[in-house]
C-alpha cells in the first residue's frame, strides 16, 4: 500500500484517523442511513437495487471514456460492436457479477479480481484474468500515472491481498477507498482496470454491511464529480502522503454521498410514481 501509514500495525485503522477522513466517515454514515430509511426502501428495494446497478454501470463506463446518456445504455442490447460499447457492456457485467463474489472475497480476493477482469474482458486470450509480467502492454489511457513493474504489482497485490483477509475494524469507506486507490495506481491487467477497480470498491461497501443492498453507487458520484476530479485525486493517493491519501479517501466518500443523492431521486420518483 502507498502510504506512509503503511508501517502501523493495521494500516487502515490509521488512514481512518487522517485529517479529514473521520468526519467524511461520518457524512458518508448518515446519508446511507438515510437513503435506506426511506419509505419505498421497505417494498421496493428491488427496484431501487436493479435501478442503482444500472446507473452505477454507466458511471464506471463513462469514466473509462465511454460517456453514454443512461437511456442508451438502458435501452442497448449490443455491445460488443465497438470500443465504446465493449467498455459500456464490460460495466454491465461486472455490476452484475459483484454481487455473486461477496463470499468469496475475503478469503481470496486476489480470485475475486481474476474473475472480474476475465467478466470484464470476455476474452480467453492468456493474458486475461491474472496480473501482467514484464513486458505486457497496458491499455488504460485515461490514468496517467506511472506504471509500476510486475515485481511491484505482484509484490502490492498480495499486501493487499493480506489486509483484506486478515480484516480490519477500519470504517468501510476507507477499506474501499484503499481497495480502490491500489488497483487503479497499479493497474495489474492489460485491460479494464478501472472497471474492475469499482466494481472492487462495490464489493467492498456491499461485504462490509455499509450498503448491502448495493443501493448507494459510488461509481454515479465518480462521474458525477468528472475525470479531472477523479485523477487529481487518484494522483494523490498515488504520492502516498498523508494529505493525498486523505483527499483521495474523502474524495471516495463525496462520490458514495453523491451515489445516495441519486437512488434518493429513484425512491422520490417511485413514490410519485413517475419511475
Amino acid at each position: 500500500m502507498s502510504t506512509n501509514a503503511s508501517s502501523a500495525p493495521d494500516p487502515l485503522v490509521a488512514l481512518g484517523s487522517l485529517p479529514g477522513v473521520p468526519d467524511a466517515v461520518d457524512s458518508v454514515r448518515k446519508a446511507v442511513d438515510r437513503v435506506y430509511g426511506h419509505r419505498v426502501m421497505r417494498r421496493r428495494s428491488n427496484e431501487i437495487t436493479s435501478e442503482a446497478a444500472l446507473r452505477g454501470a454507466r458511471g464506471s463506463a463513462a469514466l473509462s471514456g465511454a460517456d453514454w446518456a443512461l437511456e442508451e445504455v438502458r435501452r442497448r442490447t449490443d455491445f460488443g460492436s465497438e470500443a465504446e460499447a465493449r467498455t459500456v457492456g464490460a460495466a454491465l457485467r461486472l455490476t452484475a457479477e459483484a454481487g455473486q463474489l461477496l463470499s468469496i472475497w475475503r478469503q481470496s480476493p486476489l480470485r475475486v479480481l481474476a474473475r472480474l477482469h476475465l467478466v470484464a474482458a470476455a476474452d480467453s486470450a492468456d493474458t486475461v484474468g491474472r496480473p501482467r509480467q514484464h513486458g505486457e502492454p497496458v491499455d488504460e489511457p485515461l490514468i496517467e500515472l506511472p506504471l509500476p513493474d510486475a515485481d511491484e504489482v505482484a509484490g502490492r497485490l498480495e499486501g493487499l491481498s493480506q489486509l483484506i483477509i486478515a480484516g480490519s475494524s477500519a470504517p468501510a469507506l476507507v477499506t474501499a477507498a484503499v481497495v480502490h486507490g491500489e488497483l487503479l495506481a497499479l493497474r495489474p491487467f492489460g485491460s479494464y482496470n478501472g472497471l474492475v477497480a469499482r466494481a472492487a470498491e462495490r464489493i467492498v461497501l456491499i461485504g462490509s454491511g455499509l450498503d448491502p443492498k448495493s443501493i448507494c453507487p459510488a461509481e454515479v458520484g465518480h462521474a458525477e464529480q468528472g475525470r479531472a476530479a477523479y485523477a487529481a485525486a487518484l494522483d494523490g493517493y498515488a504520492s502516498g502522503t498523508p494529505e493525498g491519501v486523505a483527499a483521495w479517501i474523502t474524495h471516495c466518500g463525496r462520490s458514495i454521498e453523491l451515489g445516495v443523492r441519486e437512488s434518493t431521486a429513484v425512491c422520490e420518483a417511485l413514490q410519485r410514481g413517475a419511475a
